[in-house]
This record gives C-alpha cells, structure tokens and sequence, in this order.
C-alpha cells in the first residue's frame, strides 16, 4: 500500500495507533509523532539523510519504535498550486518507500509549513543555531498537526451522522 487519502487513512485506523509526521527535504528528514489518543504532533530529532536506502531503514526503525501505523508526509507545492522538482522528488521518494513497507503515506499540502514553524520558534525565544537544527521537526509536527487535527474533524462529522 503506497498512499491513501486521509479520509480514507481516518477509515483504517484503531484507536491507540500512533501517527508520524514527515518533512522530506534534501539533506534531512523532520520527525514528528503522535500522542495515542491522535491529538497532538510531538516533534522528534532529524534524520540526516545519506542514501535512499539507508534513509528508508532509519526511518522503518523509527516507525518500528514508536509503533507508526501511518506517514503524513508534506507535499511542497508551490504558492500557486503547482509541483515542481521538489514535490516529484517527494512522489519518488514515496514511491520507493512502498517497497519497503506496507505503511501507508498520506500526502499532506506543507505550503507555509516551514514559515510557521519558524514563527513558532521565534516565539518560544529558541536561538538561531537552536532553529537551524531544529526546523525540520517543528515543519513535521505542523504538518502532522494539520493532519490530526483533520482527522478530528472527520470523526466529528462520522459521529453526526
């Protein structure tokens, strides 16, 4: 199983099966993961990237630790809504992944992940040396962030049904 939607992704999932969060970038990988209940996006340290094969056993370890059952991976489309390189670097990435893995990957629209996070970091007075190595996990947890919080919402609609 390669992708699936959320909506399909919030269908499969048990209660108490955590989630992570990824932020693919070209040197490193952001971490982050859910609580059981699926309420909020911890981050988690970054992966320094190598090669593809080693990067997809560090991150199936991660997975195997924290007992992920899913990938919410950003998907950087651009300002417009287009893809450019990085978001078919992304799809290739995933790609590869499924055949390493029956996890699923969920695509999530990272547009202004990276800002956020940033301004969250600000915020929290972390430093500028402290930002750097900590700005792909922040980027993860917001995305894995709008994602929970989607799903939320989603079992809120299912349950007035």
């Amino acid at each position: 199983m390669a992708t699936l939607t959320l909506e399909d992704l919030a269908q499969s999932l048990l209660p108490g099966q955590p989630i992570a969060g990824l932020d693919l970038g070209t040197k490193t990988i952001g971490l982050s993961v859910s609580d059981l209940g699926r309420r909020l996006a911890t981050p988690r340290p970054v992966l320094k990237r190598v090669k593809f094969t080693q990067d997809a056993e560090t991150l199936l370890g991660f997975a195997a630790k924290e007992k992920v059952v899913a990938f919410v991976i950003g998907l950087p489309v651009n300002m417009d809504g287009s893809a450019g390189p990085r978001v078919q670097a992304t799809r290739a990435f995933v790609r590869s992944m499924a055949d390493k893995t029956d996890i699923p990957f969920v695509f999530w629209d990272e547009r202004l992940s990276t800002v956020a996070a940033e301004r969250t970091l600000i915020e929290m007075d972390v430093s500028r040396k402290k930002r750097a190595e900590r700005i792909d996990s922040a980027a993860a947890s917001f995305i894995l962030q709008g994602a929970l919080d989607r799903l939320s919402s989603l079992a809120r609609t299912a349950g007035e049904d």
